[in-house]
């Protein structure tokens, strides 16, 4: 059964999310079975992924802004802090691991993060021939100010929950993150 494109639950009339929208004719996805108050709360929950995403952007960029950092810089300190917290000491090679580039193009983002005074190196204490990196306290400080002020908020979120919503926003958004973005051949 063909639904019409109806206002999505948000109300915006033509929204990019509400398959009734995008997808009037049910090639994608069969929402024939679904009533309009069904509909409306999928495309709501859609909606307010949406605009999730679209917050996490602007705080993640203003972050970047005020430590004057790009998206791989603020991603390699986020790692270099975890590490450090554990007691751990991190190296060029974890961190060119963890965020999936060389150790020359590690070795260059060190180069100018120690220039803007987030970290240092020095000779790692059980490994003569490797670098251990240490952020800065400045940095760690404008981090906690900046970044870790949003994931209270996040945490807290979460915590507000049940274990039983947990456990459904959970499996949620695991399915969410094993579906990857597939081009057709």
């Amino acid at each position: 059964m063909e639904q019409s494109a109806r206002p999505a639950a948000r109300g915006e009339r033509y929204s990019p999310v509400d398959p009734r929208v995008m997808d009037p004719r049910q090639e994608l996805f069969d929402y024939g079975r679904f009533d309009e108050g069904e509909m409306d709360q999928i495309v709501a929950v859609l909606e307010a992924m949406r605009a999730w995403r679209a917050a996490e952007r602007r705080s993640s960029e203003a972050a970047r802004r005020y430590m004057k950092l790009g998206e791989t810089d603020m991603r390699a300190l986020r790692f270099l802090m975890a590490v450090q917290r554990h007691g751990d000491l991190a190296t060029p090679s974890m961190l060119a691991r963890h965020l999936g580039i060389s150790t020359a193009s590690v070795t260059k983002m060190m180069d100018r993060l120690e220039d803007q005074g987030h970290l240092s190196r020095r000779q790692h204490p059980g490994d003569r021939r490797s670098t251990a990196i240490e952020i800065t306290e400045d940095t760690a400080a404008a981090a906690r100010r900046t970044v870790g002020t949003t994931h209270v908020s996040r945490i807290q979120a979460v915590s507000e929950l049940t274990p039983e919503e947990r456990d459904v926003v959970l499996r949620f958004l695991t399915t969410l993150a094993e579906e990857e973005f597939h081009s057709p051949e």
